[in-house]
Parts: C-alpha cells; structure tokens; sequence
C-alpha cells in the first residue's frame, strides 16, 4: 500500500542540540516510515536550530504548506480540476519514546509560530515495541540474554534493570508500563528512574540492590537526542553499574513512528513484512 494521494507529510520533531549523529538517527528514522508507506512525503525539524542545514521545526512546517499551495496552483493553471487543499498540510511526530511537558510544549509552540496547518501526534510509548528495542540494547551490550529460551546465561547478564528516562513523573509513570513489559521479557525486576530528579537512580539501585538484585545495569527509554549531555554518565556513577546504548535508529522506532501518523490520518498502511499494530 502507497500513501494516499495527497495525504499530508510526515514531519519528525528531533529535540536536543543538532549534531551530524543526530540528522544520520533521524534520517534512518524517516525512511524506515517510508519504506512501511511508499509514496509517503517526509520531513526532519529541529527544535534548537535555525540553520540551513538543520532547519527549525517552524521553516519545515512553513516550507511544506508552501509547497502544497503550489502544487495546487500549478494544476489550477494548467487546467486541472482539482479540489482546494484543506486539511493539514502535515503530522508532527515527536521523536520521544516517553511523554515530556517541556518538550512537547515546545512542539506545539513551534507547530503554532510555522502558521501551517498541521497536526501533532503523541509520542511513540509506552509500547511493547520498545520493551523489544530495550532488551535488544541491553543484549548487545552484553548485559542480558537475547532470548528467554536459550539455554547458555550471559555471565553479564543483569538481574535487575534500571530503566532510566528525562521527563518527571510522568514520564517515569510511562516508563513503568514498559518496564512491566520488559521484566517479563527477561524475568528480573525493572524499575524506572528519572535521569532529570538528582537522586533518582541512586535510590532505585538501592531499592533493587535491596531487594536482593546484585549486578545491576541501566538501560536508557530514550531516543537519544532528547538526553542532555553528561545524565547518563552521571547516573551511571550514581548507580554504580553499566549501561546500554540508547534505543537510537531501532527499527521500532520508525514503525512507531509511522504508527503514530497513520493513527492521526486514520489509514491503516500494509507495511513490508509484518503490519503496523
């Protein structure tokens, strides 16, 4: 299945400082979406920038409208019937596996300044797509086993995570639903910590510690560009154990993605492989 004619375009909302790493994450993101929607149009927005060659959420919504307006006008001139645009010229994901007021505030304030019709999504968890990305980082880092069913143990392998997250309480709150799906995945004790709450992971490792877990690891709910320089490192001397990588360019996230818009749109894609649930 293609992505309906005129349907409205795909824009990611990337938090954090712009960064090569960043753009490359953000770029593999989007073309997962397309490669489940053929046809889909897409674009890549950034909160903390301006420049040409990281455009701001606020120019990607503003240039897309434009666009769509000329596409209408040109076939008005060449003598096409076709009907007026209406509707919104896009949906705005936000690249956020977990909910943050500040952030998503600042999405919305950038949806309202570009002036273009347009939609914004929820962000892509708590889902058991990303208890799936967790475990996977977790396994590649050496600190759990890739599968239940195997009989041979990770000599790393944790029995007792630390799922860490920015945010508040909220965010917190979501990522214990996913920290629910994870524990039975891997049949030891998940609890969430706040990156953001000075303290937070410290007293969780303490609880887990405890509670009769010994070798600990923490494993980042985030994308990866919403983490602010130097919390993980910090939280990972707070917690005196190691970590894995940050979920990145999983390929959950760009079906999470496109889930996210497909839901708003209300179109059901037939993505390559397995659906889009």
């Amino acid at each position: 299945m293609a992505a309906p004619e005129g349907a409205p375009a795909l824009i990611l909302a990337v938090p954090g400082a712009p960064s090569p790493s960043t753009r490359g994450l953000a770029e593999e993101t989007i073309s997962i979406a397309r490669s489940e929607l053929p046809g889909l149009e897409v674009g890549i927005g950034y909160l903390d920038s301006e420049d040409a060659e990281y455009p701001s959420l606020q120019q990607v919504l503003a240039h897309t409208a434009a666009r769509r307006t000329e596409r209408y006008q040109i076939a008005r001139a060449a003598g096409r019937e076709v009907a007026e645009p209406e509707g919104p010229a896009a949906v705005v994901v936000p690249l956020l596996a977990g909910p943050d007021n500040v952030l998503m505030r600042r999405i919305r304030q950038g949806v309202m300044e570009s002036g273009a019709p347009a939609e914004l999504t929820d962000v892509l968890g708590p889902h058991p797509l990303l208890a799936e990305a967790v475990h996977v980082r977790l396994s590649e880092a050496g600190l759990a086993r890739a599968d239940r069913a195997r009989l041979f143990t990770v000599a790393t392998a944790a029995d007792g995570i630390i799922l860490a997250t920015v945010g508040g309480d909220e965010a917190v709150r979501a990522a214990g639903i996913t920290g629910m799906l994870l524990a039975a995945r891997l049949a030891v004790p998940v609890m969430a910590a706040a990156l953001d709450h000075e303290g937070s992971v410290g007293a969780i490792a303490d609880q887990l510690r405890g509670s009769g877990s010994t070798q600990l690891a923490l494993a980042p709910y985030l994308v990866g560009p919403e983490l602010p320089d130097g919390l993980l490192e910090a939280a990972v001397k707070d917690a005196g154990c190691p970590a894995a990588e940050a979920l990145g360019a999983y390929p959950a996230i760009g079906k999470l993605v496109l889930s996210q818009y497909a839901t708003t749109l209300g179109i059901t894609p037939q993505p390559q492989g397995s659906p889009v649930h």
